[in-house]
């Protein structure tokens, strides 16, 4: 077990309490975030940005109960657009940190039903001398109040299939649809002949042309 490093702004003392069930103390901290508090490469709070944690340690008979509220400002990207999204969470949490002691009576009863699946056992936390841990706590609380899709807007539009274009940005944006089974006969509204026998036709209106001015020519001489 790897011991608690009673510099982390995480690990909390909680000597005050002096294992007296009934007595009570409240925290106020403003610390950096750690790393890892979010969906990986969706949505979190970006490491070293503040979060405020107001605590309440209550001491009962089996250990230290921890209510708190945290406050985080969140930074990811929309699922639909790709736009950035931000906003501030202020999430509630609870944990019991068992003392040593209450935490192995508590396994040991625990382990003695029959029915206990271990994928269902509960995870349980404890104090380590007068210290604890929220770490995980706070992560889990974070993350379980993040949205596993976020959108810049609920009536995002998203991008265009066809360029990318950002669709809220221009509503009517469209592209003309070709029935793909339709697009190989577009080059055929001719027939073979028609492009051969429209030249020649250009050609002879060109020496009619011709003709008509080298006669006016001759008559104007005259």
């Amino acid at each position: 077990m790897n011991r608690l490093d009673h510099r982390d702004p995480l690990v909390f003392d909680t000597h005050e309490l002096g294992r007296r069930p009934g007595s009570m103390r409240k925290v106020t901290r403003t610390l950096e975030a750690p790393e890892g508090f979010g969906i990986v490469d969706v949505i979190g709070v970006p490491e070293k940005s503040p979060i405020e944690l107001e605590l309440r340690l209550e001491s009962v008979v089996e250990g230290v109960l921890v209510t708190g509220t945290a406050d985080a400002h969140v930074e990811g990207e929309c699922v639909r657009c790709l736009e950035p999204v931000e906003f501030d969470i202020d999430v509630d949490f609870q944990e019991l940190y068992y003392y040593p002691e209450s935490d192995e009576r508590h396994r040991a009863r625990t382990s003695g039903a029959e029915d206990l699946d271990e994928d269902s056992e509960e995870e349980t936390y404890r104090l380590e001398g007068d210290f604890f841990d929220l770490q995980p706590v706070l992560r889990d609380a974070v993350v379980l109040a993040l949205p596993l899709q976020p959108v810049c807007q609920e009536d995002c539009l998203g991008l265009c299939s066809e360029c990318g274009a950002r669709l809220s940005d221009d509503p009517a944006h469209h592209h003309d649809a070709v029935d793909p089974r339709w697009a190989a006969l577009q080059g055929l509204s001719a027939t073979p002949g028609d492009e051969a026998r429209g030249e020649a036709a250009n050609g002879r209106r060109g020496t009619k042309t011709s003709d008509t001015r080298e006669g006016l020519a001759e008559n104007q001489e005259k």
